[in-house]
């Protein structure tokens, strides 16, 4: 089939509509924007919006197909990518059900890769549009990739700006900021590009590097037709606090029979049962001593390792994920934290917001996130004894109440809330502003500047920027980071 069509002006400045929303971010305003763009309305929910675009690009293809002008081999340069990537959006898009439900089975099924009973007329249709067998598979592979990384990302529910800031950053961590470059020369790369997630404890960390790492990218087979691994065997958390000083690089790198005493037989570390589109979550990457950060350094660097006992060095070409909840400028100042090892695993610095930061930002967060959790502990949607448990948390705290363990807190205030009908906060947590400051004022023990410094800090917590604290003290911004800085 020789080349003999070009798009008409019109139908480009549709299908570069179609790329403006095709390569955004699905969590940013700026799809949003591109979605009732394409659909040609304006002020309704996100969801009213993506169907009146995915509605309006059908019926475009229809017509180039009426036409005999639906397929890539009529088409060269631009005009080419352009209507190769309305088609990739458009048969994305058609087959999100499909996807959402081979996502519930394959966490249902575990270590096996499941059937895929549609790939056969997804690739189909691919090639019928002009694509190769090869190009097929890729593409099928990328969508399914994608709606991983959709699904995962966001069952990380808020609708403050820190939790919607948090979700695109998670977006980007994985599909990059440009996700056609991504799609043509990196979706194979990004197991050199490492993550440090920051954060209290109990905002989630664990929650966000599973989102990351259970959407990498995972060939398809077409002859078994299945996907080549099961994401749930893709991601191997391991938290480094659990162990002693003497075992963790046993569980981090393997051991051989002999090796220390207790050796008894040979060990898989978590590097090596690694798969290639694997990821591996260190949480509590603070807590390690220098010498372990040295030899996860030279992993890092050489994407090789050792057992411990052994010369024998094996590849590891997983991705880097790892967390602390401890301040790392801190550690970093007192030695405790290497500068080389956290140049080496800071490709993307993400902060996880605490809940008391969400919920100044969006008051009305809470019922939502009540919701996500009763469909958890209970099992099924129950709107009405989600209500019942908000009402009741209302009545129970103090206004304002901090949430010191985050959604973690959140999540048992819940349980026990159906066990007992109340709870009253946690008396006794220590959250990063330190003691409560009322009750440190009423003590009359602080002076001055540490009763300022104090509420810089629980200023910041709560509104995030130097430049509010600031506002709102009537201070310089240089001074209010002095004073929070050095709490």
């Amino acid at each position: 089939m020789t080349t003999q069509c070009k798009l008409t002006n019109e139908e480009r400045d549709f299908f570069l509509q179609v790329s403006e929303a095709a390569f955004s971010n699905p969590f940013s305003d700026a799809r949003d924007g591109a979605d009732r763009a394409l659909a040609g309305i304006s002020g309704s929910d996100r969801d009213r919006a993506l169907q009146g675009a995915t509605k309006a690009i059908r019926q475009r293809l229809s017509d180039l197909n009426s036409q005999g002008r639906a397929n890539l081999a009529l088409y060269d340069g631009a005009d080419r990518q352009l209507l190769l990537t309305t088609i990739l959006f458009d048969q994305y898009h058609a087959y999100l059900p499909q996807f959402d439900a081979l996502i519930v089975e394959q966490i249902q099924a575990g270590e096996q890769p499941c059937a895929v009973p549609f790939s056969a007329e997804a690739l189909a249709r691919l090639r019928d549009y002009g694509c190769t067998v090869q190009q097929a598979r890729h593409y099928f592979a990328f969508f399914y990739q994608l709606r991983r990384g959709f699904f995962f990302i966001n069952q990380l529910v808020g609708s403050s700006v820190a939790m919607r800031t948090l979700r695109c950053r998670l977006w980007n961590t994985i599909f990059t900021h440009d996700t056609q470059r991504y799609e043509v020369t990196l979706w194979n790369r990004l197991e050199d590009f490492s993550t440090l997630l920051l954060g209290e404890t109990g905002t989630g960390k664990g929650a966000a590097a599973a989102a990351i790492g259970r959407s990498g990218f995972i060939p398809f087979d077409e002859k078994s037709g299945r996907f080549a691994e099961s994401f749930t065997r893709n991601f191997i958390a391991i938290n480094l606090s659990q162990f002693p000083e003497s075992l963790i690089e046993s569980e981090l790198f393997g051991h051989k029979k002999g090796a220390f005493t207790g050796a008894v037989d040979n060990h898989q570390g978590v590097f090596a049962r690694c798969v290639p589109h694997g990821a591996i979550f260190l949480d509590e990457i603070g807590d390690v001593s220098v010498p372990v950060q040295i030899k996860l350094l030279q992993v890092l660097q050489e994407r090789r390792f050792c057992p411990v006992g052994s010369h024998v060095a094996e590849s590891f070409r997983g991705r880097i994920i790892a967390a602390t909840n401890r301040p790392l400028e801190e550690l970093r100042r007192a030695g405790n934290f290497r500068d080389d090892f956290y140049y080496r695993l800071c490709s993307d610095v993400i902060e996880v917001p605490t809940l008391r930061k969400q919920l100044a930002e969006s008051p009305d967060a809470l019922p939502s996130l009540l919701e996500r959790l009763m469909v958890r502990i209970v099992g099924t949607e129950d709107s009405e004894l989600a209500t019942t448990i908000y009402q009741q948390l209302m009545k129970d705290l103090p206004p304002n109440y901090s949430w010191p363990g985050n959604v973690r807190e959140l999540e048992q205030a819940v349980r026990r809330l159906l066990l007992n009908g109340h709870y009253y906060g946690d008396p006794y947590a220590h959250t990063g502003s330190g003691d409560n400051l009322q009750t440190l004022a009423d003590s009359g023990t602080m002076d001055a500047q540490q009763l300022l410094s104090r509420y810089c800090r629980q200023l910041y917590d709560r509104f995030g920027t130097y430049e509010e604290v600031a506002r709102r003290t009537r201070l310089d911004r240089r001074t209010v980071k002095k004073y929070i800085q050095g709490d």
